[in-house]
């Protein structure tokens, strides 16, 4: 693993790193926006029905004829009478006063707009009969999120990261731009889905571009400057929806940004460690040169050459190789470990994460207001999760923070309704124990696969975990059941999953894997550390004969994309 000597050498964490990794995580200030915009854009404000067109509306009791009281007086949503009930006492409840029949709205609905002017409920009329579209728009998001990071993972995996944050920011531009001015629901969605894809791209790509640049002690600050930008993108939606509350000028406002982030991207310079692992090392050389010029290495740059580099990356030039997809996460014993491990904990971290934070409303307070509180929750969540991931390693401070998530849910699910103080803070509690899991789960997962195949690896994670997103919503159609089963459920997933980061191995203070053979060695490492044999060890993963041969079969694959690439 001389990789990390080779940073070491042309700067380390130096003005390159500093400069890139800064404008690299500047744009997850806003895609922490969108994920969550959908709690403002689509918020559903106090409506009745509309009356007929000849109606004074200005005369409260005119108004007041057409409009049948729920059983604590309000007026119903859904509903209104046939014909006008004048002369006749206003009914205190359920009642109709026994002689009006009631209908469903036919001429729309009037909105309370004196919080939200106007939101995609309003404009739309997602309400009553045509409401489940609005949970539609954001799961048309999350399904976006989903092929997005199937896509663009194994796309920066064979085209390079560079090249794809590249589209990524101007797909998000241009997607984001076009939904603000979508004339009906459909075409709305249909640009949702298109930003859904290319943030799932720029929060992977992101990841991905700054671990590679940076050396092994920096890794975990890395991770953790990525987490603290994504909260204080909360506190930035929160403030940003209050004073521009209209959610056409709220989509515009969070989307025209990234066509700069489009034109500043064009001078990243493409990850070093990838283009080694592609057998490009004229390319690697370039980079490293580029990289020690700026960080004022200039000797030490001009010391490397193209022998230099064969001699450093043998390993990497012999065992690596230039393209990968999802089928070797399946097709290799170490691999598939990691593979189904890693999948438990993206979907459990995403799923009960999601429960939470896509209904503010519920919650019975001003919206803005919790999303501060969610935000602020973040940030000594996360620093306490740096601490540990830095002290303790990854595997500790990932099993803490889902199985500490978990048991406050479950605790919230028996806690009673009217006490409306513990259950927020819990909940609060919750959230910011599954925000230190995503934080370390991004980190856990880029350095636990090897440089072949680590997108298509976080690919895969954020596929699993955008399938947490899209199911979460629907869990919460249990209430009907009983209202505390969705949370008993929410909290269940995570706590069973808590126990996967048990068969995974520790990387605190580890080089990053470039090939497979590097995770193979890690993990024999792993069992020697605790003491198994290698007969147990074999049992473990399968059978020896089985392993040995899977491996035999990865030789000529990875031969023949050798041969591809040139090497």
């Amino acid at each position: 693993m001389a990789f990390n000597d080779l940073l070491l050498q042309v700067g380390g964490a130096g003005r390159f790193q500093q400069i890139q990794v800064t404008l690299v995580v500047l744009p997850l200030l806003l895609m922490a926006s969108h994920n969550t915009l959908q709690n403002f854009t689509a918020a559903v404000p106090t409506h009745h029905c509309r009356p007929p067109a000849d109606t004074n509306l200005s005369k409260d009791r005119e108004l007041d004829a057409w409009l049948p009281r729920d059983g604590q007086g309000r007026p119903e949503s859904c509903l209104r009478f046939t014909s006008p009930q004048r002369g006749l006492p206003f009914p205190n409840g359920t009642e109709t006063n026994g002689t009006g029949a009631t209908e469903p709205c036919a001429h729309g609905w009037i909105y309370d707009n004196s919080t939200f002017p106007s939101t995609i409920v309003m404009e739309w009329d997602l309400v009553c009969s045509r409401r489940a579209l609005r949970q539609l728009a954001q799961s048309l998001y999350m399904v976006g999120v989903l092929l997005g990071a199937m896509i663009f993972g194994h796309l920066a995996d064979r085209l390079g990261r560079r090249k794809v944050l590249i589209l990524n920011y101007l797909q998000t531009a241009v997607s984001g731009t076009c939904a603000a001015f979508a004339p009906n629901f459909p075409v709305y969605c249909a640009f949702r889905l298109l930003s859904g894809m290319s943030l799932a791209g720029i929060s992977l790509n992101c990841m991905t571009l700054n671990v590679e640049w940076m050396p092994i002690h920096t890794r975990a600050c890395v991770g953790t400057l990525i987490g603290y930008v994504y909260s204080l993108g909360q506190f930035l939606l929160a403030g940003v929806a209050y004073a521009v509350p209209h959610w056409r000028y709220l989509q515009l406002l969070v989307s025209v940004p990234f066509f700069a982030f489009f034109i500043y991207s064009w001078f990243f310079i493409e990850s070093a460690r990838w283009y080694s692992s592609s057998g490009r090392l004229d390319l690697t050389l370039k980079a490293l040169q580029r990289v020690a010029w700026i960080n004022g290495k200039r000797e030490e740059g001009a010391s490397l050459s193209m022998e230099v580099l064969r001699a450093s990356l043998q390993k990497e030039l012999t065992l690596g190789k230039g393209q990968a997809s999802a089928v070797e996460l399946l097709r290799c014993p170490a691999l598939r470990r990691l593979f189904l491990c890693l999948s438990m904990l993206w979907f459990a971290t995403s799923f009960a994460y999601y429960g939470l934070v896509m209904d503010l409303q519920g919650f019975g307070v001003s919206i803005y207001l919790i999303q501060v509180i969610f935000g602020a929750v973040d940030l000594p969540a996360k620093l306490v999760g740096f601490l540990v991931i830095n002290s303790m390693g990854r595997r500790p401070a990932q099993m803490a923070s889902l199985l500490l998530a978990g048991v406050c849910i479950l605790i919230n699910g028996v806690v009673p309704q009217d006490q409306s103080i513990v259950r927020t803070s819990l909940a609060v509690l919750g959230k910011g124990c599954l925000a230190a899991s995503f934080n370390c789960i991004f980190l856990y997962t880029g350095e636990l696969y090897p440089t072949v195949i680590r997108q298509t690896g976080l690919g895969m994670g954020s596929t699993l975990a955008r399938v947490g997103s899209i199911v979460s919503p629907l869990v919460s159609m249990t209430a009907e059941i009983y209202p505390s089963v969705p949370l008993f459920i929410y909290g269940a997933v995570p706590v069973a999953a808590s126990a996967a980061t048990a068969f995974l191995p520790e990387t605190l203070g580890q080089p990053l894997p470039d090939t497979v053979q590097d995770v193979e060695d890690r993990w024999a490492s792993t069992q020697r550390q605790q003491g198994l044999s290698p007969g147990h060890t074999s049992r473990l993963g399968g059978k020896r004969r089985q392993q040995r041969q899977e491996r035999k079969q990865m030789v000529p694959l990875q031969a023949s994309a050798q041969a591809k690439d040139g090497l």
